[in-house]
């Protein structure tokens, strides 16, 4: 049987989620794990090439999120070498206790012999079925990947083995200020049609 949607409530979702950073989360408020799971369980739905589902989520909250800026910060150093920023330092160190949970977002290898892109590729899809989720329910959020996401020696703390990568971290909150409307340039000028 087919399902019907209110399509302007879903072009309306998709044309008014914006990234949402840890500045204009509200301080102090943390989202229920229940809405969290929800977030993973759309996020699960994601499509991927074989059935692989290579998405691998590992959420801090609570003391985790301590834990996890002292591994980051600590890790930073250790291996940023003359590129070392005491700013960036810091803020490694401080940004994710501000959030009401990160969630690791990381690229699970089980089917060597499909091209990694594809699986890269999958775990943004969930990615954006989490980010569109969230702002759903009202949530904020972002995927970041700076900091020690693309630093080998962080994958063994994220459960990853030599072949999986670590692609970022999704900072989530509930929304205090909110982010500018965004703006798009034309489709028409990013799309070629072929008839014939």
């Amino acid at each position: 049987m087919p399902i019907s949607f209110d399509t302007e409530q879903v072009n309306a979702l998709m044309r008014t989620r914006r990234s949402t950073f840890i500045p204009q989360f509200v301080p102090g408020r943390v989202i229920p794990d229940d809405l969290i799971w929800q977030l993973l369980e759309n996020a699960n739905w994601a499509p991927s090439h074989k059935q692989t589902e290579p998405w691998r989520f590992t959420v801090f909250t609570g003391a985790g999120l301590v834990r996890l800026a002292e591994f980051q910060a600590d890790l930073y150093q250790q291996t940023a070498g003359p590129a070392f920023k005491a700013a960036k330092h810091a803020s490694l160190r401080q940004n994710p206790p501000r959030c009401s949970h990160v969630i690791a977002i990381a690229m699970k290898r089980t089917e060597p012999h499909l091209p990694e892109i594809e699986e890269i590729e999958a775990v943004a899809c969930a990615v954006q079925n989490l980010h569109l989720t969230a702002h759903a329910y009202g949530l904020g959020g972002y995927w970041s990947s700076g900091g020690i996401t693309y630093t080998p020696e962080a994958k063994a703390f994220f459960g990853l083995g030599a072949d999986d990568r670590l692609l970022g971290f999704f900072q989530l909150g509930y929304v205090e200020v909110p982010s500018a409307p965004g703006q798009r340039g034309p489709v028409q000028d990013k799309t070629r049609w072929v008839r014939e």
